[in-house]
């Protein structure tokens, strides 16, 4: 073979892999390697023992999800609408001002894990807005992956 054959064969194959569907590729990773990426917040339902659907945030709300591939997480969740303050000086907010953007605002970050065999995602609190949840299992919001 002729050095011309070879390129116009390596050319072709090459050309061939990437025109592959990307769906092959996905269907070979595992959950966790599909789960690595920033998602955007689509809903905060909570279930019920006899599996209700009920809101989980109250007012609608926008937030973020990020899941690291070394096992990390952080989440952002909050309510849309919220009043600004009096001042552009966050330090100088009243009291009432501070609870009221607060409220309703969730924020933390720990680590996640998968467990493949049943395809449930596993998240713990390392730190988090709301003391009472650091240390704790977190429930993962209903996300898409986020658009720039």
């Amino acid at each position: 073979m002729n050095r011309r054959s070879i390129f116009t064969l390596a050319a072709i194959a090459a050309l061939g892999l990437t025109l592959l569907p990307s769906s092959i590729a996905a269907q070979q990773r595992t959950l966790k390697e599909q789960l690595v990426g920033t998602w955007a917040f689509v809903s905060c339902d909570g279930t019920t023992a006899t599996g209700a659907k009920i809101p989980a945030c109250g007012a609608p709300a926008d937030g973020i999800l990020i899941l690291d591939a070394s096992g990390w997480s952080a989440n952002v969740i909050t309510p849309r609408g919220r009043a600004r303050f009096a001042t552009p000086d966050r330090a100088a907010a009243s009291a009432d001002q501070v609870k009221a953007a607060a409220l309703n605002v969730t924020a933390n970050f720990g680590t996640w894990s998968v467990n493949e065999g049943d395809k449930t995602i596993t998240r713990h609190s390392v730190g988090a807005l709301t003391p009472n949840v650091e240390g704790g299992m977190l429930n993962s919001p209903s996300v898409s992956p986020a658009t720039n």
